[in-house]
This record gives structure tokens, C-alpha cells and sequence, in this order.
């Protein structure tokens, strides 16, 4: 039986930049830099170890179109404290196309990468 989800495929421009925006901005530990012949597999993950993304070349892989106020990744981050992340990335040079808002689910907004991908980003209960 299937029992959770442990890596994620994120589309990236460039792996080693993406490898630094992850750990150096958001704070996210290296989980798997290894090489194999011309391909380069690349993982990081969060404080909670609970899931890997995966760093992935984009390749010719278009970006989702989506409204300016929609993340582009299926992708949802979540942290205890929106306001307190915020103001932690932000510091750290990470761009919020929306800056965090209160809505009836929880607490939302959009943070992106170095390669202008949105992420979700909540406070939820």
C-alpha cells in the first residue's frame, strides 16, 4: 500500500543556481548532488526531511501560464508562522509576488525561485 510521497520533480533553468537559491535562500540542506555520465541529480529538502524536491533541468519544458496570482508548481510549502518566514526569506533576497494575506483557509502567499517559478506558501489552522 502506498504510504506517503517523497520526491517532487521541480523544473529548473539552471541546476547549480537552483541548488544554491534552495539551500543558501531558503534554507534547505542538500540532500544528493551526484553525477551520472552527462545527467546531474540533484535533491534537496526541508528542515523535516519529510520530502525531497528534486532539482530537474527544464529542458524545453514551457513554464504554466497561470494568473499573476497563482503559483506556477503544484507545490504547496507550509511553515508554522507565515509572517515570521516572510520577513526570513525576504532578508534573505527571496521575491514574494504576493506578500502574505490573510484568507478564510489560512493564512497565503507567493514566493519565487531564482528561474521566476511561484510557490504557495501557508499558514493553514
Amino acid at each position: 500500500m502506498i504510504n506517503g510521497v517523497r520526491k517532487i520533480i521541480v523544473p529548473v533553468d539552471d541546476q547549480e543556481r537552483a541548488k544554491r537559491f534552495w539551500t543558501e535562500q531558503v534554507g534547505f540542506t542538500v540532500a544528493r548532488d551526484d553525477t551520472y555520465g552527462d545527467e546531474r541529480w540533484v535533491e534537496v529538502q526541508p528542515p523535516d526531511q519529510r520530502l525531497v524536491l528534486v532539482l530537474s533541468p527544464r529542458g524545453d519544458e514551457p513554464q504554466r501560464e497561470v494568473p499573476d496570482r497563482l503559483p506556477h508548481s503544484d507545490v504547496f510549502f507550509t511553515c508554522d508562522d507565515v509572517q515570521q518566514t516572510y520577513q526570513e526569506l525576504s532578508a534573505r533576497g527571496v521575491t514574494f509576488p504576493i506578500e502574505p494575506v490573510e484568507m478564510h483557509f489560512g493564512w497565503w502567499a507567493l514566493f519565487e525561485d531564482d528561474c521566476g517559478t511561484r510557490y504557495a506558501l501557508g499558514q493553514y489552522g
